[in-house]
Parts: structure tokens; C-alpha cells; sequence
């Protein structure tokens, strides 16, 4: 309990200084004078108790577990005058010396004259040589330092904006002459001239899309006219008069060709469909499940199926004629 790594660390500014020694002596006025003149405004509370004699180190040990029982007490001074061994004695009894190494709260020891030396010094986090020293330790920054360094850091505050106006008004007057200010048209006369460029380009598109979908609204128009029957016809003008109408007025009209083009391009594909050539007249050869491409896939006495579009053949093949290629 009395080695170095149990010690406390002192507030700094603390709030509330607890004194443990008796109400009668000069300590306690020497501790209120100091701390009156170095820190006005910290409360001191006082736990009267016997500093000597019988019973002496059982209030003391008392009055240092009552003070822990506050929890706004920022540091605890326990002391009193100089004196004889014998008046000493309570402070280097167990109990004193358990109850300061149990406090959670700091504690600064003042015990006799600075030559006396008790046990309380050792377990205590600080020790004082009097009163006067222990009441400086309690408060180790006064209110005059204080002041003074808030009027330091006023200082450099003051002196750090006044620094930075005087730059940043340089570099605005700095700003202010360059070529950007004094000719501020400069700036965007880049931009205007690709806005420019863009805007007859989009013209320009706009002139093609809608040209292109006019012959294209009249290829189908003429397309119409020669295909037949009349309702295909009519139905046909009237979406080509619809086609002409949103080319007009919105360049949308481009997606509804497209979808046009597809739907075109379907029906080519479906006149391809296998079941609409054997309709017009045409037969399909399979060998073993797998269309015949030419004479080369078929021997004479091959078995293959004539598919026909209202049914297949069976036959057997007696001869193979090739053409000469």
C-alpha cells in the first residue's frame, strides 16, 4: 500500500476540499486562509475529529470513510499541528493508515512539523510539510493563473484572427485584380461555344431522325396501298398517318418504327417455318430422325421419312443418283 502505483493523482481544479483535523486548531484557519487567497469560491467542508490521545485514530479513520461517502468531494486534506511522538501516535495506527489506502478519494497528508514523519505520509498521495503547503497542493493552479492563461489564449486568439483577416484580405484583393474578375465573360466563353456546337448538332439530328421517319412513314404508306385487302390497307394508313403525326411533334416517333422493323422482320421469319414450306408444296427427308441436306447422307437401301404437310412416308431407297459437281 505504499508503493508509488497506488497513488492518486491531485484535481486541478477542484471544487470541494475536505479537511479532516480538529475545529479548534490552527490548521484548519491556515488551510481556509490559503485556499481563500489562491482559489476564492472552493467550498471547504470541515470533519471536526480528536487528533490526539485516546480514541483519536478511530475518529479519524471515521471521519476519512464519511468524507467517501460524499461523491462531489474532490480531494481530502487529514492533518494537524506539530507535537510529540506520543501526540502523533494516531497516525501511524492500522486503521488510519487502511482508511486512507481504502479512500477513493485523494488525500493529502499534513501530520506535525516538517521533520515528523508518520505512517499516514507514507499511504497518503501527497504529504505536505504544513498546513499552507497542503491547502497549495489542493489547489495548484490559483484563480490569478487562471485568469492569466484565459487571457493568453485570449491574446493568441485575438492575434490568430487578426493574422488570418489581414491574409484573407490580401488574397481578395489579390483575387480582384486577376484576369477572372476584370474580365469575368472569359470564363465561360469556352462553355458557350460547345452549348453552341451541341445545339446545332441536336438540330441537325433532329432534321435527320424526322427525314428519315417521313420516307420511312411513306414507304409504308406506298407498301399499303399496293398490298391488299382494304381493311389491312386502311388499318395500315391510319398507323401511318399515327407514325407522321408523332414524328411531327416528338422524335419518340424513332422506338415506335423500331418496334415496326421487329414485327416485320417476325413475319419474314414465320414464312420460313418448316410447316408453312411443306403447305406450299415441298417435302422434308429424314434418316434416323435427322433432316437430309443431300444425296451424300443417303445409300441405296437406306429406310427414310418423307415428311409432307399432311403426313410422312415411309420408303426405301433402290438407287442414289448424284449430280456431277
Amino acid at each position: 500500500m505504499f508503493e508509488t502505483r497506488f497513488k492518486q493523482t491531485l484535481p486541478r481544479f477542484p471544487k470541494k476540499i475536505g479537511v479532516v483535523t480538529s475545529p479548534s486548531g490552527a490548521v484548519i484557519r491556515d488551510i481556509i486562509t490559503t485556499v481563500s487567497r489562491r482559489f476564492p469560491g472552493v467550498e471547504i467542508i470541515l470533519y471536526p475529529t480528536k487528533v490526539q490521545g485516546e480514541g483519536a485514530a478511530t475518529q479519524v479513520a471515521d471521519s476519512i470513510r464519511r468524507a467517501n461517502t460524499r461523491r462531489d468531494l474532490d480531494v481530502l486534506i487529514i492533518g494537524r499541528g506539530g507535537g510529540s511522538i506520543e501526540d502523533l501516535w494516531s497516525f501511524n495506527e492500522e486503521i488510519v493508515v487502511r482508511a486512507i489506502f481504502e479512500s477513493q478519494i485523494p488525500i493529502i497528508s499534513s501530520v506535525g512539523h516538517e521533520t515528523d514523519t508518520t505512517l499516514a505520509d507514507f499511504v497518503a498521495d501527497r504529504r505536505a510539510a504544513t498546513p499552507t503547503a497542503a491547502a497549495e497542493l489542493a489547489t495548484p493552479v490559483t484563480k490569478l493563473d487562471l485568469l492569466a492563461h484565459i487571457q493568453q489564449q485570449q491574446n493568441r486568439l485575438a492575434t490568430a484572427t487578426s493574422n488570418r483577416l489581414t491574409y484573407n484580405r490580401e488574397r481578395l484583393i489579390k483575387l480582384s485584380q486577376s484576369v477572372i474578375f476584370r474580365q469575368p465573360e472569359r470564363l465561360y466563353d469556352n462553355y458557350l461555344q460547345k452549348l453552341d456546337q451541341l445545339n446545332l448538332r441536336l438540330k441537325q439530328q433532329i432534321r435527320e431522325y424526322y427525314s428519315e421517319g417521313m420516307q420511312q412513314a411513306r414507304l409504308l404508306e406506298h407498301r399499303l396501298e399496293v398490298l391488299s385487302p382494304l381493311r389491312m390497307v386502311q388499318t395500315y394508313q391510319e398507323r401511318a398517318v399515327q407514325l407522321e403525326r408523332l414524328l411531327r411533334s416528338n422524335m419518340a416517333v424513332i422506338y415506335d418504327y423500331k418496334v415496326a422493323e421487329v414485327k416485320r422482320l417476325s413475319d419474314a421469319l414465320l414464312m420460313l417455318d418448316t410447316s408453312r414450306i411443306v403447305a406450299r408444296g415441298y417435302a422434308i427427308v429424314q434418316k434416323d430422325d435427322k433432316v437430309v441436306s443431300g444425296t451424300k447422307d443417303i445409300e441405296k437401301g437406306d429406310k427414310v421419312s418423307v415428311v409432307m404437310h399432311d403426313g410422312h412416308l415411309e420408303v426405301e431407297v433402290k438407287n442414289v443418283k448424284r449430280k456431277e459437281i
